[in-house]
């Protein structure tokens, strides 16, 4: 039954962020940042739950596909959003809000949709937290990149809150896997779901705060995060084929890719962008937007995974 709710997902998303903007008041909190902190450590530290020191060997016993992945997240996802930006001409709080999420690592939403296609969750694992840790550096520098010539990007800080949200949470649910694995057992079943609500209530909090620009402004935003992770989606796969991965793989890849952690996103636009209140918009939109392309496509590539001969 938690698994069943768990592959649920996107229609909780839709839910949930459906509620913040007919009844903004049901998610109108004080102090909403620290809040959204808070609940976005917890989905790190569940994700850290389920990682022992042997998934960490997986980058040893697979590391071309590991390294193409990797190359892939840092480099399509960031290209595409600035260019999106630009294109669309978008204002400087939802281009930086959309460069942020590009510049973001894998999210963990990606395993479980991994999953749902079929595809090779083990890779899935890997990748996300090579992506996650290296996202303490990237992440930054990246947003400097190409959002420094919109708005002036505080990179310090944005390395202090990756770490806070990012690594800390993650070491100290490694820490837990090894030190109390009873504890652990117990918690894991019902970890997925927890974090699923996490980054739905992450989404909602966002949407009820800034429901009247979502509202006026949205279907731009609709518009540019669509492009941007469906391309993600569309070129993570095909640059993973053109590279020699297998379909499996490069499925997996394009899950990676195209799906971000838009709740780190979220946080990090919020701490590091308060001149641009309206920049986590972007995070929370996106959201939505990759858990439902994922979803689609996971449904499809299952539906071909049972089918021989069918890519």
């Amino acid at each position: 039954m938690l698994q069943k709710l768990t592959l649920l997902f996107p229609l909780w998303m839709i839910l949930i962020c459906a509620t913040a903007l007919i009844w903004p008041a049901w998610w109108t909190f004080t102090n909403q940042g620290v809040i959204v902190v808070l609940i976005l450590g917890f989905v790190m530290l569940c994700m850290g739950l389920t990682l022992t020191i042997n998934d960490f060997h997986g980058v040893v016993r697979m590391p071309r596909a590991v390294a193409i992945g990797f190359a892939a997240q840092f480099s399509i996802m960031p290209l595409l959003a600035w260019g999106i930006a630009y294109l669309l001409e978008l204002p400087d709080h939802f281009a930086v809000g959309l460069i942020l999420v590009g510049c973001c690592p894998g999210g963990t939403a990606s395993n479980l949709v991994s999953y749902i296609a079929k595809a090779d969750v083990a890779l899935s694992v890997v990748m996300t937290v090579c992506s996650t840790l290296a996202a303490v550096v990237l992440t930054p520098l990246l947003t400097q990149l190409f959002a420094g010539a919109l708005v002036p990007v505080d990179t310090w800080m944005l390395f202090k809150q990756t770490i806070q949200v990012v690594i800390v949470p993650i070491a100290l649910g490694l820490l837990l896997n090894r030190w109390l694995p009873g504890l652990v057992q117990c918690v894991l079943p019902v970890a997925p779901l927890l974090s699923v609500f996490g980054v739905c209530v992450i989404c909602a909090i966002v949407f009820a705060a800034n429901a009247e620009s979502i509202l006026t402004h949205g279907a731009g935003l609709l518009l540019a995060t669509l492009m941007l992770h469906g391309g993600g989606f569309l070129i993570g796969y095909h640059f993973a084929k053109f590279l020699g991965c297998p379909v499996r793989s490069a499925r997996t890849i394009a899950v990676e890719v195209g799906m971000q952690n838009s709740g780190l996103s979220i946080v990090l636009a919020k701490q590091a962008f308060p001149m641009l209140p309206l920049a986590p918009v972007a995070g929370a939109v996106s959201a939505v937007m990759h858990s439902l392309i994922g979803s689609l496509l996971a449904v499809l590539w299952r539906i071909r995974a049972v089918v021989p001969g069918r890519n």
